[in-house]
């Protein structure tokens, strides 16, 4: 019988920083959608976005300026980071903060985590370029569809079966918002995974917040949204809790479990996040889990689960230059 090898100190040092890194990415990216909820409470969605990532795309350009990464871009690299970052953090993630008004935070986080079956539809069948599902993947994507089915079933059954009970609309326009934003992330994010650009995966992320930032700000002066926003000492915490931990420390994290841990690993921050988020929101803000929440929460995450350990081969392995910027859907 062979001795187990004792581990250096500089291993014991590197486990323990793996360790943490996955609960930084874990917990404050499963939180940011309580934290969310909580600000759009007080900012109207496209403000929230055009606050948020102006000021976490600064800091984080400044980051980058003070040590010594290149952030100069030419036309053609801000035409694809503008690209992605309005895919991500406009369709995406303003999206979703339109949606916690009226879907609560857990169950928008369990609707978000359908993007990796978006992903694999988007690259195997309509590219036709990326990962082949076997059948496997076809299970978790069918298991997909029937745990939002089961997550929804509640306001769907008037529409389906009829009945008394009347439908709540604002409900079900939110539940598509969300959707469409999850749609609008996976596209961004099969973008971003062939883009190529000349400055780093923090650079590029810097300015993917910023430019977006921008456009969500134009929108917020389009809609009149500035004269119902309510600045709160409750609204600027949420609104520092999501610079800080959810686009900064979290992605810090991501980025680094990224270059020392397996990638598959690093995904399962996919399976965890909405778990923290329902249990987060049902702690701290009291939302509702009932037995469709739970059934759906099991189903959807066995699913991604099965999605994301199924792929087959890729045709070519693209370059890891750009990533998504934040955690909602990343």
């Amino acid at each position: 019988m062979t001795k187990k090898k004792k581990m250096t100190p500089r291993e014991r040092q590197h486990r323990f920083r793996i360790a943490v890194s996955f609960l930084l990415v874990y917990f404050f990216w499963g939180s940011t959608y309580l934290a969310i909820r909580i600000a759009v409470e007080h900012l109207p969605a496209a403000t929230l976005g055009a606050v948020r990532f102006l000021i976490a795309g600064v800091v984080m350009l400044a980051y980058c300026a003070l040590s010594g990464r290149k952030i100069s871009l030419s036309w053609a690299d801000a035409g694809k980071l503008l690209l992605i970052g309005v895919l991500l953090l406009t369709g995406g993630n303003v999206l979703l903060a339109y949606s916690e008004k009226y879907v609560p935070s857990g169950l928008a986080a369990l609707i978000v985590a359908i993007v990796p079956l978006w992903v694999a539809l988007i690259e195997g069948f309509v590219l036709k370029n990326g990962d082949r599902l076997n059948a496997r993947g076809w299970i978790g994507l069918t298991l997909g569809v029937g745990g939002l089915v089961v997550l929804l079933w509640p306001q769907l059954s008037p529409l389906i079966l009829g009945g008394g009970r009347a439908l709540d609309r604002p409900f079900l326009v939110a539940t598509v918002a969300v959707l469409l934003g999850s749609l609008s992330w996976s596209v961004g994010s099969v973008v971003s995974r062939r883009a190529q650009v000349g400055v780093g995966p923090f650079a590029a992320t810097g300015w993917e917040m910023t430019l977006a930032g921008a456009v969500n700000f134009l929108i917020t002066l389009g809609l009149g949204d500035l004269r119902q926003a309510q600045w709160t000492w409750r609204g600027g915490a949420a609104i520092a809790y999501l610079v800080t931990f959810g686009s900064l420390v979290g992605f810090t994290a991501y980025i680094w479990l990224l270059d020392n841990v397996p990638t598959p690993k690093v995904a399962t921050y996919a399976y965890v996040n909405p778990v923290i988020a329902v249990l987060l929101g049902w702690m701290l803000a009291g939302e509702r889990v009932d037995r469709y929440i739970g059934i759906g929460a099991v189903v959807i995450v066995a699913a991604v689960a099965l999605v994301t350990s199924s792929k087959l081969r890729r045709t070519a392995e693209p370059a890891r230059q750009i990533l998504p910027a934040c955690e909602a859907e990343a």
